[in-house]
């Protein structure tokens, strides 16, 4: 089992999250792609600006593959955020999954991205037409 675990500046690329998790034992890919919305509560989304502690980040996210690996029949996870100020429509999040299966597929892809979102230390500055503010990317 493998994982690509990576935080990036430059832009993400889904195209290389499902060729690393390709693999023949496997009938299931399942992705999820988070983007920047033009909107937030009803305000105009300028752009968004991530920040990440780097190293804790990376170990947080490869808790949460091996977590996964753990709960289903994982063949490969690719798992990526992007860092630095982001446009509209941009990519902020990848995560592929491959399992032998669908359903475990989706299921592992929504663990993956749940717990990113919870434990992982990233954080974003929403810049609107009219101020900023400072969200944790997890509740």
């Amino acid at each position: 089992m493998l994982f690509d675990i990576q935080i990036l500046e430059t832009p993400l690329s889904v195209q290389d999250c499902t060729t690393f998790v390709t693999d023949e034992s496997c009938g299931a890919i399942d992705v999820f792609i988070g983007t920047v919305r033009n909107q937030t509560k009803g305000k105009k989304v300028e752009y968004l600006d991530f920040e990440a502690y780097k190293s804790m980040a990376i170990k947080e996210m490869q808790k949460i593959a091996e977590a996964t690996s753990a709960k289903w029949p994982v063949a490969k996870i690719a798992m990526h955020h992007r860092v630095g100020k982001l446009k509209l429509k941009e990519l902020a999040v990848v995560i592929a999954i491959s399992t032998p299966h669908r359903q475990a597929s989706f299921e592992a892809c929504k663990f993956c991205i749940d717990q990113l979102k919870e434990t992982v230390p990233i954080w974003k500055k929403e810049v609107f037409e009219d101020g900023e503010v400072w969200v944790a990317a997890h509740p």
